[in-house]
């Protein structure tokens, strides 16, 4: 964000130098484009460097120095009194006669109107000046929120990885716990099966320790994953429930963040297989277009009470993820009708 800031405040202060060659420059230049005299053209750069430069100056002294430091801070009134006591002593200074009054503004007001050449003199003066502080000040204000902006949107972006790094945190000890439960009664069921399942079990801590750590994973372990973890679900249940799954890698490498649907998956298996009723569970995970849709269907025996189907820690941590990591490129369904529950996720990758 330092970087950031410190290009825009470059770029700005870059182009105010350029600005205020050019309005120095640029009499004498049309000057000499008009005439060819260079030596006329030097005259007039003289006189605007006359004319102009206490305004360069004082708009310098504002932007650089009243308004950061005392406008924006906490002695204000020093902005006020030092920038009015300029004014009032640089227009004493440029408007009381020191020598004789030039013939031309005799001419113009005459000899009893003198004071009107002062009065406009000044008060165009004191228009001017006052228009070169407020420019160094909108400046400086259009600064000062840009930058305000950026440290807002830092601390945010801070807020959401540490909220992350915490759902995440929550989220291996809840599967870790389900996955060792499956295997505790995948024992007792079938000891031969559940001794093949080890390997499957193995890839499983592997990628919930390890791999799930990044940010995002390639959708292809991601698949692998839950190819694994739907197949050792599946030995628990009896001939009563059938579970279909069709998980499909995408073309190209594209990534996803980990353990995005298990607790869909879970919930699946949760709510809809009951040991004594048909049951099934439908997963499936495919790439249309430039968006990955995964969707969960399963028979409903919803549970009484808070346990109910589309809630949990780990179905919440599941919610919140996707709003921090996919916001605006998302969508989330869910529907449950006639004993069936369906779920659907997309995901703009793009």
């Amino acid at each position: 964000m330092a970087e950031k800031t410190s290009k825009r405040n470059y770029i700005l202060d870059s182009t105010q130098l350029i600005v205020w060659v050019g309005v120095f420059l640029i009499p004498a230049l049309i000057n000499f484009t008009m005439t060819g005299n260079g030596l006329g053209a030097i005259h007039i750069l003289e006189g605007s460097l006359r004319a102009l430069m206490p305004v360069f100056l004082l708009y310098c002294l504002n932007y650089y120095l009243l308004v950061p430091r005392f406008l924006f801070g906490q002695r204000k009134s020093v902005f006020w009194v030092v920038n009015a006591v300029l004014m009032a002593g640089w227009n004493v200074y440029k408007f009381i006669p020191r020598d004789s009054i030039p013939q031309e503004v005799m001419e113009m007001f005459g000899p009893g109107n003198v004071w009107a050449f002062f009065v406009v003199g000044v008060l165009a003066s004191l228009f001017m000046e006052t228009m070169i502080i407020l420019l160094a000040v909108a400046l400086r204000q259009i600064m000062r929120m840009n930058n305000m902006e950026m440290q807002m949107q830092e601390e945010r972006r801070k807020s959401a990885e540490a909220e992350l790094t915490w759902l995440k945190s929550q989220l291996n000890p809840h599967f870790l716990f389900n996955t060792l439960n499956n295997i505790s009664s995948l024992t007792q069921i079938d000891p031969d099966k559940a001794q093949e399942s080890i390997g499957q079990l193995s890839d499983l801590l592997r990628y919930a320790l390890y791999d799930s750590e990044a940010v995002t994973v390639p959708v292809a372990s991601e698949v692998e994953f839950m190819n694994n973890y739907i197949d050792l679900m599946a030995l628990r249940c009896n001939d009563l429930t059938k579970v279909t799954k069709d998980l499909e890698v995408p073309q190209g490498h594209k990534e996803v963040a980990p353990l995005l649907f298990i607790s869909l998956v879970e919930n699946a298996f949760k709510h809809g297989v009951n040991a004594r009723y048909p049951s099934f569970v439908n997963v499936s995970l495919h790439e249309e277009g430039e968006r990955l849709v995964f969707r969960c269907e399963n028979s409903l025996f919803e549970k009484q009470g808070s346990d109910h189907i589309g809630s949990g820690i780990g179905l919440e941590n599941m919610k919140r993820r996707l709003e921090l990591l996919y916001s605006g490129k998302y969508t989330y369904s869910q529907h449950a009708d006639n004993g069936t529950y369906s779920v659907e996720v997309t995901l703009d990758l793009s």
